[in-house]
């Protein structure tokens, strides 16, 4: 340790934050000759302190021993510009939580809001990176292993590409694939949902014809026809689509909630009750109490309108 630099960052931090001697000994509930002591150089506080007086000047630790560091308004600052050079999400999660702490005190200066919302933008960037990465990775599994899960990865990819402005790269290319692979259902449904992300419902209509004639057995394709009518305002097809999903069996109770938004939106309330009602029941009985309740908090909202 080179004891002189320590020695001056204790003594530049301490003054950053407008603290005498007698201030910051009475925080770490020590006398102030012990902090001239330390800023002196005569002697060097315990390693197990150093946390505490990091936290008394926000600042971390390495900064007592960098020849060149900066006092920072906060500690959550100081957190921020650690996770902007390593870009970890776990220096991210410190720093959320110092942020956390900070709003509970009260209001944050300018730099502290545009430091939170430029940890978020980099953890955006990281998220949606890592996402795509796994998506990828799970796509490279055998479907057969585990085909609903394969489905809905490859699903939740595209709508990542819309995300990422990437729409029109990714209908082009799922274009091609359904035309050359015409017997894969899977890529059917992608070009369907792609049409529908990219609000050209028409064009997704003319799509789920095709698919369902070639697959007429298929739930999910019903279930893209359903969704795609009611955006059409086509209700009544829409609803006999949901249905004949639900008679093919769906993978989770999926046309019940299409059929509730959809009357919601309608202003037919009792009807959306009555089939929330349902739902709540069949994700009871087969042990999905957490998602039960989410179900009973929407119906609380539904109720609400009604009121």
């Amino acid at each position: 340790m080179n004891s002189t630099i320590f020695s001056e960052n204790l003594k530049k931090f301490r003054t950053a934050k407008n603290l005498t001697q007698e201030q910051a000994a009475q925080a770490l509930n020590i006398n102030a000759q012990t902090v001239s002591r330390w800023e002196c150089g005569t002697t060097l506080p315990d390693v197990m302190l150093l946390p505490e007086i990091a936290r008394l000047y926000e600042v971390t630790v390495d900064d007592f021993y960098r020849k060149h560091s900066v006092a920072y308004d906060n500690y959550a600052q100081r957190l921020a510009s650690v996770y902007e050079k390593t870009r970890d999400p776990e220096d991210f999660m410190r720093c959320l939580l110092e942020y956390r702490k900070l709003m509970k005190e009260g209001e944050l200066s300018l730099a502290d809001k545009w430091n939170f919302a430029i940890i978020h933008d980099f953890m955006l960037e990281y998220c949606r990176d890592t996402a795509m990465e796994w998506y990828d990775k799970t796509l490279a599994c055998d479907p057969a292993e585990d085909p609903d899960s394969y489905r809905r990865a490859a699903s939740c990819r595209a709508e990542l590409f819309f995300t990422l402005g990437r729409g029109e790269e990714f209908i082009k290319t799922q274009t091609e694939k359904a035309e050359n692979d015409p017997d894969n259902l899977l890529e059917w449904s992608l070009l369907i949902e792609a049409y529908i992300s990219a609000h050209d419902y028409e064009k997704a209509y003319e799509w789920f014809r095709k698919a369902s004639v070639r697959f007429p057995e298929e739930w999910i394709l019903y279930m893209h026809g359903g969704d795609i009518c009611e955006h059409l305002g086509k209700y009544d097809e829409a609803f006999a689509l949901w249905d004949k999903a639900g008679e093919l069996g769906t993978y989770f109770w999926d046309e019940l909630y299409s059929k509730s938004f959809c009357y919601e939106k309608l202003g037919q309330y009792e009807k959306a009750l009555e089939i929330r009602r349902e739902i709540s029941e069949n994700l009871r009985a087969n042990g999905y109490d957490v998602e039960a309740e989410m179900n009973e908090n929407w119906m609380q909202r539904i109720q609400a309108k009604m009121e």
